[in-house]
């Protein structure tokens, strides 16, 4: 028998949404994403010591060049386990620099040519702020690769779209959050579901209209958004829900797909950087998510030096 895991697969590119290099090898997803959070709680993990502690050696005491160490090192771990892709994320803090994020960029594929890996296998995260997008722009022109993260509104999918971007990750999750809180309810039924209504006509008016960039459905709260977006072009999923997906037996019917999308009236639009802000500006649960999702990656990178910092002072000075 099949199981919702196969039959989408049929579909979709799988990602795995972790930095558990042990969960990537049993899953053998395609591709993997991380991002500091997931970082964070791989770190302080007994298992990743080693990979912290090459990282602290290699900076010599440089807190940033640390930072960066360690997340290529998960990045080039991950990747032998993958056929595909690892997405590495570019700090939360520059997201509205975008000269320093294409710096932080660049600095990330050269650590990641150091050590033997293509760019061609690379995706550079970046916050899709106005800023972030133009980043991801130029980029692009160099042949880095971009994965547009903390994407919530239609204005930033649009703007991605029309950079160039490689790729944007809406994240489902995250808005069927904050409906749910907004209209004080436990759950919000599925043919209801704001984050995967998102992500549907995200992909309908990118296929519609021709775009290169892809779509990866991200930050799921249940198996069923998943399900719902079967053929989307890459979804990107924890653990536990690749656990659960892999149990449930039966074939999944596909509810995306680029013929469909060209058969729907889609006006396109254009979007320069004052309509982008005022667009983005008129979604008020865009708007919030992306303020928070900025503030909560900076949180857990800075916990995460604090790890690197503690770990730094305690090797003997030689």
């Amino acid at each position: 028998m099949t199981t919702h895991l196969e039959s989408l697969r049929k579909y979709s590119r799988v990602v795995a949404d972790t930095g558990d290099i042990d969960a990537v090898a049993r899953w053998k997803p395609q591709d993997a994403t991380t991002n500091p959070s997931l970082l964070l709680v791989s770190a302080e993990d007994p298992r990743y010591q080693p990979f912290v502690d090459q990282a602290v050696m290699q900076a010599r005491g440089d807190l940033p060049a640390a930072m960066d160490a360690l997340f290529v090192l998960f990045g080039a771990e991950i990747l032998k386990h993958v056929a595909g892709r690892v997405s590495t994320e570019v700090d939360a803090r520059l997201s509205f620099d975008t000269e320093k994020s294409i710096a932080k960029a660049r600095r990330f594929i050269e650590l990641y040519e150091k050590a033997g890996v293509s760019r061609a296998r690379i995706l550079v995260k970046l916050a899709s702020t106005w800023e972030g997008i133009r980043a991801a722009e130029r980029l692009e022109r160099e042949g880095i690769h971009c994965n547009m993260t903390l994407l919530f509104s239609f204005a930033q999918a649009a703007a991605c779209a029309d950079a160039g971007v490689t790729l944007i990750s809406p994240f489902v999750g995250r808005i069927y959050d904050w409906h749910r809180q907004a209209r004080k309810v436990d759950d919000i039924p599925i043919e209801e579901d704001p984050g995967v209504a998102s992500v549907t006509r995200i992909y309908n008016y990118y296929k519609k209209h021709g775009y290169a960039t892809q779509v990866m459905g991200a930050s799921f709260r249940k198996a069923a958004q998943i399900v719902a977006l079967a053929g989307c072009d890459l979804l990107t999923i924890a653990p536990d829900l690749l656990e659960k997906l892999s149990k449930a037996e039966g074939e999944l019917p596909r509810k995306l797909s680029p013929e469909e999308a060209k058969k729907q009236s889609i006006a396109k639009i254009a979007l320069d950087e004052k309509a982008f802000r005022w667009m983005h500006n008129e979604d008020a649960m865009a708007t919030e998510k992306l303020a928070e999702g900025i503030r909560r990656f900076d949180a857990d990178a800075r916990k995460l030096e604090k790890l690197i910092t503690s770990l730094a002072a305690a090797v003997p000075a030689k």
